[in-house]
């Protein structure tokens, strides 16, 4: 498809194959691939993630995501606040619990496990899974625009960073007006756009 300006009426079916393509090829992946992977996403995280200040907002894996499960408990291990994004109503921001690993859990919206409190957080830094991902830092995710209004509800002071594997870097995703770019993606390559590791 090229690269000249689209309406957001020709650019929702789109991201819908796209979409649709990429978490395909995702799950398709060999798991020991994906742990592999996301063992070198860490390692590249985590030094970042040391430096921040405030909560961070993490994920619960899903769909073959890259589990940073073992860098939620690191962290926790050190005294670093963390949170789980909880999706309240459809179409509103998303509210953040604190998470801990002994939090009792339960089930939220796609069957994802979220804390199972009523407490809530305010996260300086998100974490924000990636289906596909663009190298000036726009996020393809799962079409329900979450993460958009969470950030344009935040504001300044906060900041998102995509986390995904190589696989869904795309050229475009064709940006509309609501749209937020993160602050940096990170894949199994490092940090987009930074000098890359080899292999």
């Amino acid at each position: 498809m090229n690269q000249a300006k689209m309406s957001w009426d020709e650019v929702r079916p789109w991201r819908k194959l796209e979409r649709e393509r990429l978490i395909a090829a995702r799950v398709a992946t060999v798991q020991e691939i994906r742990a592999r992977w996301t063992r070198a996403i860490i390692e590249t995280l985590e030094p970042i993630l040391r430096e921040s200040e405030g909560p961070i907002s993490f994920y619960w894996p899903f769909r073959g995501e890259p589990d940073l499960r073992p860098l939620m408990r690191a962290l926790d291990s050190e005294g670093f606040t963390l949170a789980l994004p909880v999706v309240v109503e459809p179409k509103t921001p998303l509210a953040f619990r604190p998470w801990r690993p002994d939090s009792k859990m339960e089930l939220g919206v796609w069957n994802i496990p979220i804390p199972a409190t009523k407490e809530e957080v305010v996260p300086r830094l998100l974490l924000a899974p990636v289906v596909g991902f663009t190298p000036d830092f726009y996020r393809l995710g799962y079409g329900g625009g979450y993460f958009d209004r969470t950030l344009a509800k935040l504001g300044a002071g906060h900041a998102a960073i995509g986390v995904g594997f190589e696989m869904g870097r795309l050229e475009t995703i064709h940006p509309q007006p609501h749209d937020i770019k993160m602050r940096q993606v990170v894949t199994e390559k490092g940090v987009v756009g930074a000098r890359r590791r080899p292999g």
